[in-house]
C-alpha cells in the first residue's frame, strides 16, 4: 500500500469565520482526503467550518480552544493526535497555532503553520509558537519573503499560493441573463466587489472612488457581493454619496461565478492581502481586474498585463484605473485573456494540492 494511505493529517482552526481562508482549508482537506491522506479537522462547536467541512465528509471534532495556554485542550488535542494516528497536524490562526502547535510537540508528531493573513510576524522567545512549525507555509511569495526578512529560517518556509478548482467554478447563467438577474442593462458598467465588508478591505474607499467615476460614467453600477460587520455603514455611505440607486448590495452569495459573469470589471480595494482567492477567480473568469499593490496581490496583477495596480488608500488612482478599462473595452479584453492565461497556469486547485503532497511527503518521512 502507498505510504500516503497511512498519514492522517489534524488541521485545527480557531475562527469562526467564513472567508478565503476558511475555504482554502476546505478545499485542501477535501481534496487531500481524495488523494489518500485522511484528513481530520479540530474546530470550536459554532465554527462554520466545521459544518462544511463534516458535509463534504471531513472526521470533525469540536475543541473550545479558550486562549493560546488552554491546557485542557492542549491535552485534548495530543488525545486525538493519538487516538487517530496522526503524522502531521497544520495550524491556521493565532490561539490554535499556539494550542495545536503545543500539542503537537509534546505528541512529537511533525507541524505545519499556514500564514493565510499577510501581517507582519517577530520571531523571538517570548513568541515561541513561531519556532514550533517544521516548516511554514505562505500562501504567496511576498509572504514568504517577509517571514524570512523576520528571521524565519528560508528552508523552513515555502509559498503554496491558494488554488481554484477551475473547472468547476463555472456560472450557470449566461452573460445577459446574469446581469437581467441584478437588474443590469447591456449598457451598464458593472464594477463587482466580492468579499467580507470589513475594515481592511476599505469598502468606504471603493464607494468613494466609485462616486467619482460616475461624474464621468453614469452608467456605471458597484456590486458588492459579502456580508460583514460594517454593512449597514457602507449602506448609509452609499446614500450619503448620493450613489444609493447605483450601488448594489447582495449580501452573501453561494453563485459568485455568476454575480461575476455580469461584470465588466472586478475590484480589489482592500490596504492588506495575502494572496486573495476572490482576484484569482475573477482573472480565472477572464475579467480585467483593479488592485491595490498590498501583499501578494502583485503576483496575480502584473501591472499592465494582467490587470491594473494602483496604490492603496488613492481614490484617485481608482477612479481612473475604473475609467481606463470602461474607455478601452480592448484593452479589458486583454487584460482578461492575459489573466486568466495566468492563473490558469499557476493557482490552479491540482497546483496547489500538489505541492501540499509533496510537503506531507517531506514532513511525514521526517523525525519529529
Amino acid at each position: 500500500m502507498n505510504r500516503k494511505y497511512g498519514t492522517a493529517v489534524l488541521h485545527t482552526e480557531w475562527s469562526n469565520g467564513w472567508g478565503g481562508q476558511e475555504r482554502r482549508i476546505l478545499a485542501e482537506m477535501v481534496g487531500m482526503n481524495a488523494r489518500g491522506f485522511r484528513q481530520i479537522l479540530a474546530c470550536r462547536p459554532e465554527c462554520r467550518l466545521g459544518l462544511e467541512a463534516e458535509a463534504a465528509g471531513i472526521v470533525v471534532h469540536h475543541v473550545p480552544f479558550r486562549g493560546k495556554f488552554d491546557f485542557g485542550s492542549i491535552n485534548r488535542i495530543v488525545q486525538l493526535i493519538r487516538a487517530d494516528n496522526v503524522s502531521l497536524v497544520n495550524t491556521h490562526s493565532g490561539i490554535d497555532s499556539w494550542v495545536g502547535g503545543m500539542a503537537a510537540r509534546w505528541a512529537g508528531v511533525r507541524l505545519i503553520r499556514t500564514r493565510h493573513l499577510n501581517l507582519p510576524l517577530k520571531r523571538t522567545p517570548l513568541n515561541f509558537v513561531h519556532y514550533l512549525p517544521h516548516s511554514v507555509v505562505t500562501c504567496g511569495e511576498a509572504m514568504r519573503l517577509q517571514l524570512i526578512a523576520a528571521g524565519f529560517p528560508a528552508n523552513e518556509v515555502r509559498s503554496i499560493p491558494t488554488g481554484i478548482d477551475f473547472e468547476h467554478f463555472r456560472p450557470t447563467l449566461s452573460r445577459r441573463d446574469a446581469r437581467h438577474h441584478l437588474g443590469l442593462s447591456d449598457d451598464d458598467f458593472a464594477i463587482v466587489m466580492v468579499g467580507i465588508i470589513r475594515g481592511v478591505k476599505r469598502h468606504e474607499l471603493a464607494i468613494r472612488a466609485f462616486q467619482q467615476f460616475r461624474q464621468e460614467h453614469p452608467e456605471g453600477h458597484l456590486i458588492l457581493a459579502g456580508d460583514g460587520p460594517m454593512l449597514d455603514a457602507m449602506k448609509e455611505l452609499a446614500h450619503e454619496l448620493g450613489q444609493g440607486e447605483h450601488v448594489l448590495f447582495l449580501g452573501h452569495r453561494q453563485d459568485v461565478p455568476d454575480v461575476l459573469a455580469a461584470a465588466d470589471c472586478f475590484l480589489l480595494t482592500s490596504r492588506s492581502e495575502g494572496v486573495p482567492q476572490a482576484v484569482t477567480q475573477a482573472l480565472g473568469a477572464s475579467i480585467p481586474v483593479v488592485a491595490t499593490r498590498v501583499g501578494g496581490v502583485p503576483e496575480l496583477v502584473h501591472d499592465g498585463e494582467t490587470g491594473l495596480l494602483v496604490e492603496p488608500e488613492s481614490t484617485a488612482q481608482v477612479s481612473e484605473a475604473l475609467a481606463r478599462i470602461a474607455e478601452d473595452r480592448s484593452l479589458g479584453q486583454k487584460l482578461g485573456i492575459n489573466g486568466r492565461n495566468h492563473v490558469l497556469a499557476h493557482y490552479s486547485l491540482d497546483a496547489m494540492l500538489d505541492a501540499t503532497e509533496k510537503l506531507y511527503g517531506e514532513l511525514a518521512g521526517g523525525a519529529a
